[in-house]
């Protein structure tokens, strides 16, 4: 009789479907002991401490909660680094809609997620479908980006960034923040190589003010995301997937600042770029989110000399007159960053002015131009009324 009863619980408990509460990120757990933090190695060397060691051959495995989807597209390389980084893993199939991803299972909620690339000369981060970094740049290089989990596992891969560079992963670290299953607030910024990211963050020749921007947002109430990539156009920031990644999170509460229009003058004419434009501001605007548009900034070398001397004058390049049209055909924010960053040109000189560029470059800022830079488009906006920019 006993044996019958222990026969009929045990059917009863397979019969009951098991809840995502109770599949555990690393073994079938109950959700009392459901880790909320990893660190993994990649590669065939030596695991660090504290790490859990993944080679290229380990398949996702629901009982270990973690592994690759498709081990026969991964293969395990070196690195030159020390550490986590003297080994890596290569993804050889990539893109934002691969299924050649290193899956975690994690209960569902926002996590911060730390990747260390092993040796490549520029790749982009990919995960849940899209991108989250643009474009890092040089061996063992690392960055973060907040992400939600809604269906119980992460998705995540090394993709092209240039392509014919290896797509190398390290080193993976992930912490959960909040049960939140959606973002912060957050400040989205996409533009083109005076805005972008460059690697390391800490460097000070080459810096985008998209970079240094969250120096000048109140942090309590923004998160802030740069997907500004050098070498960008707008057609391409609709179509390659830039875009795609902010609409898969932008909401209402959220800024997008944009500012386009120095590659495009050489890409197609002023109409395309109007549809280009009006495009990605309406497919914003449609998520409820705040959209600025920004005039670009000019050159070191766009001078004229008037009765009071040397004036600072950029003001008929980059499409300029229409992203201030368009801005006011479509009731969102402009921020003139090109006529404010020549008032301040002028008022400082031609020979200060060179030392906000790169040396030998009359483009690109460097560490102390683009804060210059970054800290004029939030004082724009804390003078239109923005609240949470600005000192």
């Amino acid at each position: 009789m006993r044996k019958a009863v222990l026969m009929f619980l045990t059917a009863i408990v397979l019969m009951v479907p098991m809840t995502a509460d109770m599949i555990g990120s690393s073994t079938l757990v109950s959700a009392k002991t459901y880790p909320t933090s990893f660190k993994f190695d990649f590669g065939h060397g030596e695991v660090e401490e504290n790490y859990i060691g993944v080679r290229a051959s380990d398949a996702y495995d629901r009982s270990k909660g973690y592994g690759f989807q498709t081990p026969q597209y991964i293969e395990n390389v070196h690195a030159s680094g020390e550490g986590v980084g003297s080994d890596a893993v290569e993804f050889i199939r990539y893109g934002t809609d691969s299924t050649n991803t290193f899956n975690v299972d994690l209960k569902n909620g926002l996590y911060e997620v730390q990747v260390t690339l092993g040796d490549t000369s520029r790749a982009s981060v990919a995960a849940e479908g899209v991108y989250q970094i643009m474009n890092m740049t040089g061996n063992q290089v690392t960055d973060s980006f907040l992400v939600p989990i809604k269906d119980g596992q992460l998705n995540l891969l090394i993709t092209a960034g240039k392509e014919g560079t290896p797509f190398t992963l390290s080193a993976l670290e992930i912490e959960k923040l909040s049960h939140s299953v959606v973002m912060p607030r957050t400040v989205w910024i996409g533009g083109d190589s005076t805005v972008a990211n460059y690697y390391p963050k800490d460097s000070d020749e080459l810096v985008g003010w998209g970079q240094v921007f969250h120096q000048f947002v109140d942090e309590d109430l923004f998160t802030v995301r740069n997907m500004a990539t050098s070498g960008q156009v707008a057609k391409g920031f609709l179509e390659d997937g830039q875009m795609e990644a902010i609409l898969k999170y932008i909401k209402p509460g959220d800024y997008f600042i944009f500012e386009m229009g120095i590659n495009d003058e050489k890409a197609y004419s002023e109409e395309m770029f109007y549809q280009y434009m009006k495009e990605i501001v309406q497919s914003a605007k449609a998520k409820g989110a705040t959209v600025v548009l920004v005039a670009p900034q000019g050159r070191a070398i766009d001078w004229d000399v008037d009765e009071s001397g040397p004036v600072h004058d950029a003001k008929d390049k980059w499409y300029r007159p229409t992203t201030m049209s368009l801005a006011e055909e479509e009731g969102v924010g402009f921020v003139d960053l090109n006529v404010l960053s020549s008032h301040y040109f002028t008022s400082i000189g031609p020979a200060e002015t060179q030392l906000l560029y790169r040396t030998g470059d009359y483009m690109h800022f460097n560490r102390q131009g683009a804060t210059v830079l970054a800290e004029l488009v939030a004082e724009d906006l804390q003078r239109q009324g923005h609240e949470g920019f600005g000192d």
